[in-house]
């Protein structure tokens, strides 16, 4: 039995094992798309054109990330040689810079000088994509999830298109370069030219299925948060492109997807690599999401599989500590055996997954309703 009581304790063993900002941010989204779900960006997360406020003792995730998010530095949160990581605690940092309490106001600056760090500071790609690392040009596909979705809500937090679409473009500019025939993307690509960087340089263009994962969420959210705002005419073109990757993403994972556990392998199509359940619970929890947000597109080949995910990953949660395992170690993803401890992004995304499939369990139903009814009114009219 999936209870609340387990979600917690999923939870419980996230906060206690995180120790970076990308797990910090990721956790705090895990909290709001379950315990807040109105204030998720696939809800409704600006009532009135205008960002909700709520304080800490309403919100589990603000309450949880604020001892994180620093106020007097450059960035949000220490990246560890990451440019993109700090920038996605932009989103709980405007949550509590438009909190109603005077200590509100202490967030905003830190977050420009955020976004000021992340825009003009940071090295790019030879294609202007925003590099992930701080120090050279180098794509990660983890950054998808990181930056984009920030700077979309950012965008719509001040009434303007600019860095919405901005957010687009830089997905676009990623895919670009880590994107391959089979739609599933690389992980790591670095530029030819590193500026001189002397320094240990990761490389990694296999399709690890965790980051398949960070950028199928990732562009989920940024075209959620467009249809939230008042440019969702305006950017039909944008919010097509980004259901375009995301489903050669979700495609190309499902070709992949032929491990006997029902899990995806850590990296697609590779036979000598274990059945790993984060990259396919935030693959799964993002076919979901696109199974609501584009139900023509995503229909039922998507929600089924998605499902079929969700049946195998709820049995990889120990229900007396609320571990999830099998799961790549998040720091050394070349790892050829599982973690043995706690993944605390493993965690999050398969709360991420259980939100997921509820809230597409909630559209499906409202979509039966709608058509019972109109169904009512078409034989009253008949009759």
């Amino acid at each position: 039995m999936f209870s609340q009581k387990l979600i917690c304790k999923i939870l419980d063993q996230a906060e206690s094992s995180a120790a970076h900002s990308w797990e910090y941010s990721t956790i705090f989204n895990a909290h709001i798309e379950y315990h807040n779900a109105p204030q998720s960006i696939y809800n409704d997360p600006f009532p009135h054109g205008r960002i909700q406020e709520s304080g800490e003792d309403e919100n589990s995730g603000l309450k949880y990330v604020k001892q994180f998010i620093l106020t007097e530095g450059d960035c949000l949160c220490e990246g560890n040689g990451s440019s993109s990581d700090p920038t996605s605690l932009l989103i709980p940092a405007l949550l509590l810079g438009a909190s109603s309490t005077s200590s509100g106001e202490i967030y905003i600056p830190v977050v420009q000088r955020q976004l000021h760090t992340i825009l003009n500071l940071t090295p790019r790609f030879p294609n202007n994509a925003i590099s992930h690392r701080d120090a050279y040009p180098s794509l990660w596909a983890d950054f998808v999830y990181m930056v984009p979705p920030a700077l979309a809500y950012y965008s719509v937090v001040k009434d303007e298109d600019l860095y919405l679409r901005d957010a687009v473009r830089q997905c676009e500019l990623y895919h670009d370069v880590l994107g391959t025939e089979s739609g599933c993307w690389k992980h790591i690509v670095n530029a030819n030219d590193l500026r001189g960087y002397t320094g240990h340089v990761k490389t990694d263009e296999g399709l690890w299925s965790t980051s398949n994962g960070w950028v199928a969420a990732g562009m989920a959210r940024v075209l959620a948060t467009i249809r939230k705002s008042r440019f969702v005419e305006a950017m039909a073109k944008e919010q097509k492109s980004l259901a375009s990757m995301i489903k050669g993403i979700l495609d190309g994972v499902m070709v992949l997807d032929a491990d006997p556990s029902g899990l995806l392998r850590n990296r697609l199509g590779d036979e000598t690599w274990f059945g790993e359940a984060a990259g396919t619970a935030l693959l799964a929890a993002s076919a979901f999401r696109m199974a609501v947000l584009e139900p023509d597109v995503f229909g039922t080949r998507y929600s089924d599989w998605a499902m079929r995910k969700w049946e195998v990953v709820k049995r990889c949660v120990d229900e007396e500590t609320g571990i999830v395992a099998p799961v790549v170690n998040p720091t050394k993803d070349e790892q050829r055996t599982p973690l043995k401890g706690v993944s605390p992004e493993a965690q999050a995304f398969v709360v991420m997954l259980y939100a997921a499939r509820q809230d597409w369990e909630r559209a499906k139903e409202k979509m039966t309703q709608r058509n019972r009814q109109a169904n009512n009114v078409e034989s009253g009219h008949q009759s």
